[in-house]
């Protein structure tokens, strides 16, 4: 049963990191390419990668699922009581239940920073700029 747990919480784990590299993909690139003076890159990848069209169509519902797995992935890790399922190594050495749980936390800071970046380059970069006048 604990296999199938832990198989569960890599999913959700790997899942959030997947979902938000989707955010930068579908916001965040598009908008610094152009801000570059690269808008022929971005017309480029359009027709080569029409998928990023549809993820930009619909970035609501991809900033909402993204959201949701890196919510949960919080939850997983700090929310819930964690049991101790590691074995316990005397001489005082990494086990290697305590090396996932480190990239397990370094997977999930990673995907919050992305989905930030993409957040923020999606929803509020346009507005900041207008009202700066840029």
């Amino acid at each position: 049963m604990q296999i199938l747990t832990k198989i569960k919480e890599d999913f959700v784990s790997i899942g959030s990191l997947f979902t938000s590299i989707s955010t930068l993909l579908c916001c965040t690139l598009p908008s610094l390419l152009v801000a570059l003076g690269m808008g022929a890159v971005v017309a480029g990848l359009a027709s080569d990668l029409p998928w990023l069209i549809t993820m930009s169509k619909y970035k609501d519902w991809t900033f909402l699922i993204a959201g949701t797995m890196i919510g949960f992935n919080f939850w997983l890790f700090y929310g819930r009581k964690r049991k101790q399922t590691c074995e316990i190594d005397g001489n005082g050495n990494e086990t290697p239940c305590d090396t996932a749980a480190r990239w397990s936390k370094v997977i999930l800071w990673v995907s919050f920073g992305l989905y930030v970046l993409g957040l923020f380059s999606a929803y509020l970069l346009l507005p900041i700029q207008k009202f700066l006048g840029v």
